[in-house]
């Protein structure tokens, strides 16, 4: 089942205190701040990366793949509520991410 775009608008504007944007991949979605992918929304539900940023804000994480072969992610349910939380743990997440190696340049076609 794909996601709704109606979860992922939820998602973003709970997250907005973070500076989110997400963008489809694969048929389902990527969450990014400071230009890293922070979560992935997959099946209407959301799962964060897991970083000791993240677990130090969220008492008992409950971890689980967001499709088939993926590592395990934080799967995100009570905290949905708590935007400032949602948001902590997103800014928490980014700030423990490496920054994504500059992508090479195009070589023109032709």
């Amino acid at each position: 089942m794909a996601t709704d775009p109606a979860t992922i608008d939820f998602f973003c504007d709970q997250m907005a205190g973070a500076g989110v944007f997400a963008r489809k991949m694969f048929g389902e979605y990527a969450i990014y701040c400071d230009g890293k992918v922070v979560a992935l929304v997959c099946d209407n539900q959301l799962f964060l990366k897991p970083t000791a940023g993240a677990r130090a804000l969220i008492a008992d994480p409950q971890e689980a793949p967001p499709y088939p072969g993926a590592k395990p992610h934080f799967r995100i349910d009570a905290e949905l509520d708590d935007a400032d939380l949602l948001a902590r743990l997103v800014r928490a997440v980014a700030g423990d991410l490496p920054v994504p190696k500059p992508k090479p340049a195009r070589k023109p076609k032709g």
